[in-house]
Formats: structure tokens, sequence, C-alpha cells
């Protein structure tokens, strides 16, 4: 989830090798390979080297706003040479829709895995890696998915259930129109309301900001809800609005109903509550988010988890979802590695590369890494 899309910038050179698991590739591959095209409308690429170790990496990229123009083919994401330089091939898919597009992108990428083995063979292992909403795409696939894949990777992923995200931005939005009455009236209408005019994310930013700049106190409560800086809030509320909006329209109603739902954090509670604006939800739409995605925390498979520091968009309450579930199963528990790089999805090369080694140290040896 970023306002761009979220294909991981990361430098050129690959300053870390990982530790030797892979085993020797079943098919032989005489030179690079590089397979673009579309499947179901969803473009896709694989890569694979000349020196193939016969191991699958499935790529899910993160949140790409309506609109942003593509290119064709598909291009690689710029983690895609983290692991093209130490042997494994890479599918990826581009999914067949653009924004919140957490159902489709679970399905384009199980096809883009199933095209890989009837073009190119069956790999020995397939891992899945995504960032931010692909980490959500990943934790699901790995979830319903579980005898295709040795394991997943989740870097500033978005893994928490589509109702509990959705109950989230809505919040956002619903504490915007209580707090500042002005926003609403720059822009004509409530973010809250289903109803209301859309507004471009330039634009709910300023009315944000400016409506902040007078009042302190609300930004104070704001930022502490969010858990971002308060310099930040005005960019989180203009994501939460994206965001929310194209569920309500993959949705086809509203979403979320807060009719009976109570508040808290926003500082005098009692008087917060009696003026946040209600909305009844619509079933269909409510049973739609419940699957964008559905998470149960059940894995049968080995699932790492790592997070940045200082995230404003995968803040700390979203961090602690995913392995809350799992806690509630009898499967495997996630490992949750300690915070590391800066932002949203602000991983370096070499800490991609130790994640990724981590799961699969975990999945060949049979030993559950120790967590601090």
């Amino acid at each position: 989830m970023a306002a761009f899309r979220l294909l991981i910038a990361l430098p050129l050179a690959l300053l870390l090798t990982f530790s030797a698991h892979a085993r020797d590739a079943s098919t032989v591959v005489p030179a690079p390979v590089e397979d673009t095209g579309t499947i179901d409308g969803a473009p896709y690429r694989i890569d694979i080297p000349a020196d193939w170790n016969g191991e699958l990496v499935v790529l899910a990229h993160g949140f790409e706003p309506v609109g942003v123009p593509r290119a064709t083919p598909w291009p690689a994401n710029d983690a895609t040479a983290v692991f093209l330089s130490v042997r494994y091939a890479v599918a990826q898919s581009g999914y067949r829709t653009q924004g919140w597009a957490i159902r489709d992108g679970i399905m384009d990428t199980e096809a883009v895995r199933s095209h890989f083995v009837a073009r190119h063979g069956l790999p020995s292992r397939t891992w899945l890696v995504g960032f931010s909403m692909g980490g959500g795409i990943a934790v699901a696939s790995l979830e319903q998915h579980p005898a295709q894949y040795d394991g997943a990777l989740s870097l500033c992923g978005a893994n928490v259930p589509g109702t509990v995200l959705a109950e989230d931005l809505f919040t956002t939005l619903v504490a915007v129109d209580a707090l500042l009455p002005a926003v609403a009236q720059n822009l004509g209408g409530r973010l809250s309301d289903p109803y209301a005019p859309a507004n471009g994310q330039v634009d709910v930013m300023s009315a944000v900001a400016a409506a902040l700049e007078t009042a302190p106190d609300i930004a104070s409560h704001l930022a502490g809800r969010l858990q971002v800086p308060a310099a930040a809030v005005p960019g989180i509320v203009s994501l939460h609005t994206l965001v929310f909006r194209d569920l309500k329209l993959r949705s086809g109603g509203v979403p979320v109903d807060n009719r009976q739902t109570r508040y808290t954090g926003f500082g005098n509670d009692a008087a917060f509550n009696a003026v946040a604006p209600r909305y009844a939800g619509d079933a269909p739409a409510m049973a739609y988010v419940a699957n964008a995605p559905a998470l149960s925390g059940h894995l049968d498979k080995p699932l790492v988890l790592q997070y940045n520091a200082d995230d404003p968009t995968i803040a700390p309450r979203f961090q602690s979802v995913y392995a809350a579930l799992a806690q509630r199963t009898d499967g495997i528990a996630p490992v949750v590695l300690p915070d590391t790089g800066e932002g949203h999805c602000g991983f370096s090369q070499e800490q991609i590369a130790l994640a990724f080694d981590v799961l699969t140290r975990w999945a060949t040896t049979g030993q559950r890494p120790a967590e601090p």
C-alpha cells in the first residue's frame, strides 16, 4: 500500500550471497529465459537464469493505483535481481486489475506459478515473496495453496484480514469527519460518506493539512491513533481514502457497518462517538471485503514476516495481527524477524537476502529459527 506502485527500488549490485540450500536443476536451461505475456488479462513475466538451481521464487508486488500506466512487457520487480543472481528462477504477475487487487493478486499469482510448471517444468522447491499488499497476497496464497509452496516471506506486508483492514481505513475517515469538519466543507462532502463525490489524493491531503494547521491538539490525537508522525497524517488519510474507495467500488456497496461501533483513542471518547458519522453496511459488500483477503492464521508451511521500523503505512497496529491469528490455530507459527530499514518497504538487498535465507534454512533443515 502506497500512493505509488510498490515495486521496491533497490541498488543493482548484490553484495550478499545466500547460503547454499538449492538443489540441482532437474531441467537443463541452455540460456537465460525471459517469458512474458498475459494470463487471463494479467501481465506476467518469468526469468530463468542460465545456471538455474531448479527452484522458483514467485514475487507478489504491492499496491498500484488505478490508472498508473503499465509497461509492456511487464517489467521485472527490482527485487528480481536479488534472486536471479543466486540462480533462482523468478515468476511474477502484474495482476489483472490495479488498486486493492488482493483477490485478483492471489488468483493471478497462482496462475503464473501454474504457467511456469506447464511451460518450464516442476521446480524442486517453490517460494513466495511479497511486498506490502503483495505480502498479504503471499500469506493468503500460502494458506490457500500449501501444497504448491515450500514457504513464504512477507516483507512490509499488509498481513491482515480484509474486514480488519476495511474497518481500520474507515475509522480514519470517520475520525477526520468527526474532528475536522472543515475538511468536508472544503471537499464538498465527508470522507466517510460512501455517496459523496470522490476527491483526488492531492485534494484530500491539502484539505487535511490546512485543517490541521489550526488544530494542533487534533493533529496530536490523529497521529497517536494512526501511529504516525503528525506530519504524515495528511498523506495517510489520503491513502486510506484511496484504498477504501477502491474497496467500495470492488465490493459494489458499503463494506463497513459502524452503527454500533464505539471508537476509542481520539481524546474525549464520549464526545467523539456523539459526532462520529454512522452508516449501514451492505451485506454483499461486507462479505466481499471479508475475502480480500480471508486469513485464518493456519499455516502448514513456514512463513517469515519482517516489517520496517517507523513504517507509516503498515503501522504497528497492523504488524501484530497475523501472528496473533496464528497463535489461535494448531498450525505452524510464523517467525517474525526484528524490524529493519526505514519507512515503507525500505529494505536493502542485503536485508531481503538475509530474510529469505532465514526462510529457506528453516524449510530445508526443519529447524525453526530462534526469535529474539
